[in-house]
């Protein structure tokens, strides 16, 4: 079983043969990219707008099982790649070993995960999860849509967001960026992670007492900080690591992502701050506040949970 999965995620041919082209890889070109954020920001903006003329704010649109579905299929699809990537990884610093004798830039496999060697090639194993990767981050651009028409809702983070990170994971495959095979681990567990339990939120299932999917965003971002540091010291004292061009704009980009969403994790924290004093001033001044307080507990969470979309 285990050598029939090694060879179907690591071995297979398609997989060992994989490079990335811009005349035989699906959206591979610069063309495509620009064209399909462009597309992604238009549609997203119109469909805000029209829903906002003919429907009151207050007016939600039945998606069924759809969202959940999306959810589901997200998270497998993460679940696949996570374990790809990490099969073919364990394959290639099995055949490259011999090569990093000839580099000063390398000589752990840890080090291999935060550098390439000058030089290294978008081609082989770990190139074909980082393209399989690259293509369902379109599949992640459904969910702005949900959120529209359920909630009605568009923030400029979350429209920047899903764009920014759909252009990283291009760099990565144009430019056989340092550091991608380890970003991809991370990202990939967090979204099976957290797209299985929007599942499980969405099927009816009781949801955690706290905000889930934000502290799983905050580690995510925090591994990804300290992985940084770890890039410059071996790219500077090690001798350079492949694509770091492309690292450093990657880098400006996941700044401006982090502020982004530290401001909004701030602002979540002090309307949750307010709700609380709201609720522990009803509390002491009527009854009818203890039976919504005791209708809260026997959900298992507080009424301030706020989830983020």
């Amino acid at each position: 079983m285990m050598q029939s999965l090694k060879y179907w995620l690591a071995e297979h041919p398609s997989i060992v043969n994989f490079r990335w082209s811009h005349t035989q890889s699906f959206g591979s070109t610069w063309s495509f990219l620009f064209a399909a954020i462009a597309v992604y920001i238009v549609a997203v903006i119109t469909l805000h707008s029209f829903l906002s003329l003919i429907l009151s704010k207050s007016r939600r649109i039945p998606l069924g099982p759809i969202p959940a579905i999306h959810s589901l299929c997200v998270s497998l699809i993460s679940a696949v790649i996570f374990v790809g990537i990490l099969y073919s990884a364990a394959a290639e610093i099995r055949d490259t070993r011999w090569f990093w004798r000839r580099t000063k830039t390398i000589s752990t496999p840890f080090q291999w995960f935060l550098c390439f060697p000058l030089g290294t090639r978008p081609s082989g194993r770990v190139f074909f999860w980082s393209y399989v990767f690259y293509l369902s981050r379109f599949l992640h651009l459904f969910r702005t849509f949900f959120t529209i028409l359920r909630h009605r809702k568009l923030t400029f983070f979350h429209l920047f967001n899903q764009s920014i990170l759909l252009w990283m994971s291009f760099l990565w495959l144009e430019f056989s960026q340092s550091f991608q095979v380890l970003a991809i681990l991370l990202a990939t567990l967090l979204y099976s992670v957290v797209y299985g339990y929007r599942f499980w939120t969405a099927i009816g299932l009781p949801s955690a007492c706290f905000p889930f999917v934000v502290n799983c965003q905050v580690v995510l971002l925090a591994c990804n900080l300290i992985s940084h540091f770890g890039v410059i010291f071996l790219h500077f004292l090690k001798g350079g690591c492949n694509g770091m061009g492309a690292w450093g704009f990657n880098s400006v980009l996941n700044g401006v992502i982090l502020i982004l969403f530290l401001n909004f994790y701030v602002k979540m924290h002090l309307r949750k701050k307010n709700v609380e004093d709201i609720d522990g001033n009803s509390n002491s001044s009527s009854s009818s506040s203890s039976s919504s307080s005791s209708s809260s507990s026997a959900h298992g969470c507080s009424r301030s949970d706020i989830k983020f979309e």
